[in-house]
């Protein structure tokens, strides 16, 4: 790739297709990464001491919420069906949950906590709540509602254009 220069004969920095600079596109995706790679780490360190996983927790947390079959805890968890297996047995082993089968439809299973894994769920969403709420201490409420709408904005933007990856 050839540098670009300007009207003042200095180098430009070459350009996403979008106009960005392409430094500024790559370092965002960069810092984005580290930044949930940082959230991932202290959840897990939070959650170590009940012996589950954060994406284990939010499993818990989802279900305890409603009875739901595991197609619809994957489309919020972000896993494919092998992942969803893994989590469900992990957890039916660990005593916390129990898959049973749909009563009107016998191919489909609902997931249910036990006794121990709704004992465990109210203890989530303060262990979520702190490390959240580091994670955003010196924001406004006006810039955590940016941020969200950002994040989301980018979300949808990979998830709605796949042709783009190619």
């Amino acid at each position: 790739m050839t540098a670009q220069v300007n009207a003042d004969g200095q180098a430009e920095q070459p350009r996403h297709p979008q106009g960005l600079p392409i430094g500024l596109v790559l370092g965002g995706g960069s810092l984005l990464h580290q930044v949930g790679r940082e959230l991932g780490t202290a959840l897990e360190r939070q959650l170590a001491p009940h012996g589950i996983t954060a994406q284990q927790a939010a499993l818990l947390l989802h279900a305890g919420r409603q009875a739901s079959g595991p197609s619809q805890l994957m489309a919020l968890l972000g896993t494919d069906t092998a992942g969803m297996t893994k989590l469900l047995d992990r957890l039916e082993d660990k005593g916390l949950l129990q898959r049973r089968r749909h009563p009107q439809d016998r191919r489909a299973v609902i997931i249910e906590l036990t006794e121990q894994g709704s004992a465990l769920v109210p203890v989530l969403p303060p262990i979520f709540g702190r490390v959240t709420g580091r994670l955003l201490t010196g924001f406004t409420a006006d810039e955590v509602g940016q941020l969200t709408a950002m994040l989301q904005r980018m979300l949808t933007n990979l998830r709605t254009d796949p042709a783009a990856d190619s």
